[in-house]
């Protein structure tokens, strides 16, 4: 079968548009995408041996990019407990479902932030060698957290403690592959022994895996919820902030400043069926769904300070919840709060792959780059709740996804 493939009956959007391109054509060859334009422009350059793909008038955009992912994730309750309990191969099979799912739910790239037993290497390793099917992987490797800190159990944390330990930490996980690092510095909703507001990392310890990572040339992310160790850590050189629980002012100001991303996974803190489901305990229910409208408001700060946002679900990006899937309910939620449409697809797409250093391989639909594309209904960068009507993926020029071929 020829390698080389036209994506034809489709208009094309994406971050760097700002209008579709109606009456195009993508063609598509080997892993890569070879041209886009208007179907005649593109058909006049390819070869003769080639193979079509009619999309029937969908919108064909990037592939998802979800930063904010743990395809280990153990929250307390019956759920969790069984993760928890899995050997190193049981957890390499259990990684391997979610991130085909993942990849079939239209997100093409993840983040993990934190995985158990260093299983996300093997994992990333066997989906770049075609021996199973899943999303592109950057990875943190294991959470650095001090003893008995945030994600010690349930996003398999590396405990460690002072300067010395936070190092070591941050060493053993670049030695080990990860693209990334990420620091637990205070605790969460998940951490029954903890608040959202515990400090979790002296200055001497956040100062000393920042400056590592940095030295080693990858960025930081944390784990953070109050606003006075988030701060501290923008100031020490901090590059991204997950969740943002209870974020002032003058911090997103900060993270504006000095160039911070957030991440807000505003869907962890309004989830109860999701929580049900697993069999959360009522203590987390109450600190998580307790924390929502004071995480809203971390995000509209963020917002109106100017600081870049990025699609992060923390609930595994596959998982039906109100009727789509938590990466796209997560986008709803960033647009149904202030982000225009436009905008969230950026979010979702070109920004994070810009954090990621990657925009010259994923995140638009231009030549040169990954064919990674997905086919919805309607127009995301209008309203993104067409992301709800996707139907269609494609990963480095193989389709995964075809639910007009499979009667879905």
């Amino acid at each position: 079968m020829s390698d080389s493939i036209l994506l034809r009956g489709c208009s094309v959007v994406d971050a760097t548009r700002k209008a579709p391109l109606t009456d195009a054509a993508v063609w598509v060859r080997g892993n890569r995408i070879a041209a886009v334009g208007p179907e005649a422009e593109v058909r006049a350059g390819m070869d003769a041996d080639h193979r079509e793909i009619d999309l029937g008038g969908r919108v064909l955009s990037p592939g998802l990019v979800n930063m904010h992912t743990h395809l280990s994730l153990s929250l307390p309750g019956p759920r969790g407990a069984e993760v928890k309990a899995m050997d190193e191969a049981q957890l390499a099979l259990y990684m391997a479902g979610g991130a085909a799912a993942t990849l079939r739910a239209g997100v093409t790239t993840i983040r993990c932030v934190g995985e158990k037993k260093h299983v996300d290497f093997s994992l990333r390793q066997a989906i770049e060698a075609g021996h199973v099917v899943g999303p592109r992987i950057f990875t943190a490797g294991r959470p650095i957290s001090c003893t008995g800190g945030h994600g010690h159990g349930s996003s398999g944390a590396l405990e460690c403690d002072g300067p010395i330990g936070f190092r070591n930490g941050v060493r053993q996980q670049i030695r080990a592959g990860a693209d990334l690092i990420k620091v637990m510095i205070s605790g969460g909703i998940s951490g029954q022994h903890e608040t959202i507001t515990t400090r979790q990392v002296a200055r001497d310890e956040l100062e000393a895996a920042i400056t590592t990572a940095h030295e080693w040339n990858r960025k930081v992310t944390a784990h953070a919820g109050p606003a006075g160790v988030t701060g501290e850590a923008v100031e020490l050189g901090l590059d991204c902030v997950e969740h943002g629980y209870e974020l002032t002012d003058e911090v997103t100001a900060a993270m504006a400043a000095s160039g911070c991303a957030y991440v807000p996974t505003l869907v962890v803190t309004r989830c109860k069926s999701f929580f049900d489901e697993l069999g959360v305990p009522d203590w987390m229910q109450q600190r998580s769904l307790g924390a929502g409208e004071r995480h809203l408001e971390s995000y509209r700060s963020a917002l109106a300070a100017g600081v870049s946002v990025m699609l992060g679900s923390d609930m595994p990006p596959f998982w039906r919840f109100e009727g789509t899937s938590a990466a796209v309910r997560e986008l709803e939620h960033m647009a149904e709060n202030g982000l225009e449409a436009p905008d969230a697809v950026a979010a979702a797409t070109l920004v994070p792959a810009t954090w990621l250093g990657a925009q010259d391989d994923i995140g638009s639909v231009e030549e040169g780059k990954f064919a990674d594309l997905i086919a919805t209904d309607g127009d995301p960068t209008a309203d993104v709740g067409a992301y709800r009507s996707l139907s269609w993926v494609m990963k480095g020029g193989d389709v995964v996804r075809d639910d007009a071929a499979t009667g879905a």
